[in-house]
């Protein structure tokens, strides 16, 4: 490993790294895969989180409900269908997010936060192929595929759609918490966008841990990746500015 000089510090680069100022000028544009993956969540986990219509009416009173399986019968299959899309979509951004980051990231530096972001990406895109996969084949069993299983059938569907979305998403605060390290230590991106990245990461898994509810990521760390995306994409970050040549 060698070290180029910066003006604010070290950047510790490959030792097969061209030097600094010398990387052919790319887009900066690339961190938004992560901001349209986090939009497309926001719609396949929440927008179109189908429940059975009583559960949902007794919530909008303050009033809870048991769930039984013939409710099942009841949930919209057009919105699982609508959630399934999108959150494939969703995983795919992640995915080509992933390999622009390794791009920018990974093969250009030697920091393990840094590797640690891919691989949570990673982690968050795998599950999800399973949490928005259960809510399409919902949608496919109540929709066009209809009267291939009973209530109890259907039922082990939807439970599994409960949360199956929203799991996947306690890696992003593992991201967080990388992306706060890469500011705070590594000195490669904002620091500005490591505090807000440590705010999520703290507040979301001591909430998490706190209340018992896996799913509470899901609710705001999209909105994380919306931020993150926009802020490398338009800030100042040596990530962005390394593969522009600024």
């Amino acid at each position: 490993m060698s070290t180029v000089s910066d003006p604010t510090g070290p950047v510790p680069v490959r030792a097969d790294s061209p030097p600094h100022g010398a990387v052919r000028s790319r887009s900066r544009a690339w961190p938004l895969w992560a901001s349209a993956a986090g939009v497309l969540a926001l719609v396949g986990t929440i927008v179109f989180d189908a429940r059975p219509a009583a559960e949902t009416e007794a919530w909008l009173n303050g009033e809870d409900y048991l769930v039984t399986a013939s409710d099942v019968l009841t949930v919209d299959a057009v919105a699982n269908r609508l959630g399934w899309t999108a959150g494939l979509l969703a995983v795919a951004a992640l995915l080509v997010f992933q390999a622009v980051w390794r791009r920018a990231v990974d093969d250009r530096y030697t920091s393990v936060a840094g590797k640690v972001v891919s691989a949570s990406v990673v982690a968050t895109a795998a599950a999800g192929l399973l949490g928005y996969g259960w809510k399409g084949a919902l949608g496919n069993y109540l929709g066009p595929e209809a009267g291939m299983y009973d209530e109890d059938g259907l039922f082990i569907y939807y439970i599994l759609t409960d949360f199956g979305a929203y799991l996947p998403w306690f890696a992003m605060v593992v991201a967080a918490f990388a992306v706060a390290w890469m500011a705070f230590v590594d000195r490669l991106v904002s620091r500005i966008l490591g505090t807000v990245s440590a705010l999520f990461a703290v507040g979301l898994a001591a909430l998490t841990f706190g209340t018992g509810v896996p799913g509470l990521p899901a609710t705001l760390m999209p909105i994380w990746l919306i931020v993150l995306g926009v802020w490398l994409a338009v800030g100042r970050s040596r990530i962005t500015r390394s593969e522009t040549g600024r």
